[in-house]
């Protein structure tokens, strides 16, 4: 399953899933996202919607496309999902929470009058294209009611609750830390905070209860869209990493592009780790390197002249060569194999070079796309 709105917890039925506050709700895509969970046997997972989370509106699509258009060769390798003209509306204050559709319709209606008065003087003037209607739109916005109105409430007071009664809270973050729109490789980044600090604020829970933050490392490197990539393969070499990869090969959840492939980059990684605060690391798709005779580590970055260990501004970065080291691959499939001490000299090698670079523990090692295919160490 790649999920894209629903959290990984619907796979359980001791779980409540939650869409906090700081989610990008697209609607209509959250019910067939649910529609098609349960179509292929999953039980119905309990659902909460928070009534202060923004919705993505059909517009926001429209605008990443048409924008994307007018860049044309300077784009930002968007997704088209409408995520940056989301986020302009939510600071712009002309977003709509979910809660704005259980309220006054005239109020509703004329917000989005205004909305619509500002849209389509860029639609007509810079994209030349159709206009909004508002009566449509308020159409859209009541069927988004009538979809979203059984699983609407106000979670952050539910996850108080639930962290007073000394419960289990998993915080799920999406995009990885240089995709952080201040300390990632701006302006190629997303439009909200990746970092897990920002999850307090995501959810609606005081900082201070995050007591115990996973990060999320490949074991080698993987992108979607435009930036700077020191450590990127090519050709054959990209392309058979690319095929063996993931679960079923590395292309974008979202989008289905070929993702950009590259040895594992420890500056990169050492960096994304410490932004997020991380008290361990979870090392992912170890399995997929079992064909490689050679393994190649990107240790430092050379700009102009001078190797440094330190991650640079995005200016820096587009100058930098990969400093690579390499370890003997351990050639062989390591799936199955539970216990760390099992694993083959060379590959263990690999993992405690990868943790004595990035300076955090690992303590979790994926070797298989089954949900069991982890080793703890």
């Amino acid at each position: 399953f790649a999920l894209h709105l629903l959290p990984s917890g619907v796979f359980y039925n001791h779980t409540t899933s939650i869409i906090g506050n700081g989610v990008v709700l697209n609607i209509p895509f959250l019910v067939n996202e649910l529609n098609d969970l349960t179509s292929q046997g999953v039980p119905m997972p309990k659902i909460l919607v928070s009534d202060r989370a923004q919705i993505l509106m059909p517009y926001h699509i429209l605008f990443d496309t048409y924008e994307e258009a007018r860049l044309a060769g300077k784009s930002f390798g968007s997704t088209k999902s409408g995520i940056a003209p989301f986020y302009s509306d939510k600071y712009a204050k002309i977003g709509f929470q979910v809660n704005e559709l259980f309220g006054d319709e005239k109020e509703l209606m004329d917000k989005i009058e205004n909305v619509c008065t500002l849209k389509n003087v860029m639609l007509e003037h810079l994209y030349h294209q159709p206009a909004l209607d508002p009566k449509e739109i308020f159409n859209t916005l009541m069927e988004y009611k009538e979809m979203v109105a059984p699983y609407v409430c106000d979670t952050s007071k539910y996850l108080r609750g639930a962290v007073e009664a000394g419960k289990n809270v998993l915080l799920e973050g999406q995009l990885g830390s240089l995709k952080d729109p201040d300390h990632g490789i701006y302006p190629m980044v997303t439009s909200s905070s990746t970092l897990a600090a920002y999850g307090a604020i995501g959810a609606g829970i005081p900082p201070y209860e995050i007591k115990n933050i996973t990060t999320v490392v490949k074991a080698y490197s993987s992108a979607v869209g435009a930036g700077a990539f020191v450590s990127e393969i090519f050709g054959e070499e990209a392309d058979e990493l690319r095929r063996r990869g993931g679960d079923g090969g590395e292309f974008g959840a979202t989008t289905g592009r070929p993702r950009r492939m590259g040895w594992f980059d420890a500056v990169a990684s050492r960096y994304g780790v410490q932004i997020q605060g991380s008290t361990e690391v979870a090392l992912t798709v170890l399995d997929v390197l079992g064909y490689l005779d050679e393994l190649h580590i990107c240790v430092g970055y050379e700009i102009d002249g001078k190797v440094t260990k330190d991650f640079p501004t995005t200016p820096e970065l587009e100058k930098a060569k990969p400093v690579i080291e390499k370890l003997p691959g351990w050639k062989c499939d390591i799936r199955g194999i539970k216990k760390y001490e099992d694993l083959p000299e060379n590959c263990r090698k690999y993992v405690e070079f990868v943790e004595k670079h990035i300076g955090f523990p690992i303590t979790m090692i994926s070797n298989g796309p089954g949900r069991n295919d982890i080793i703890y160490r």
